[in-house]
């Protein structure tokens, strides 16, 4: 079982590879889109990348309301979290 403590490595590993996201700026508090400078497209591909991570899918309204880096350990968690 995953733990939050597990899922942000793994999300500093996506965004730091994938989107040349400087790992120091990614924080709990980091907006993604004004902080860490994703776009509608990256969003859709962080999912993607999310999604193979945690072998769930991810409902795009559910990940609409994604702003923070917390924001979206929360939703990976609650994805593993969540009875297949």
């Amino acid at each position: 079982m995953l733990t939050h403590d597990d899922i942000l490595p793994k999300l500093t590993e996506i965004l730091t590879n994938l989107f040349e996201v400087p790992a120091e700026d990614i924080t709990l508090e980091a907006n993604l889109y004004e902080d860490l400078d994703l776009d509608s497209i990256d969003a859709v591909d962080l999912a993607i990348k999310l999604q193979e991570f945690t072998g769930k899918k991810i409902a795009p309204e559910e990940f609409k309301s994604v702003r923070t880096v917390n924001d979206v350990v929360a939703q990976v968690q609650t994805l593993i979290d969540a009875p297949i």
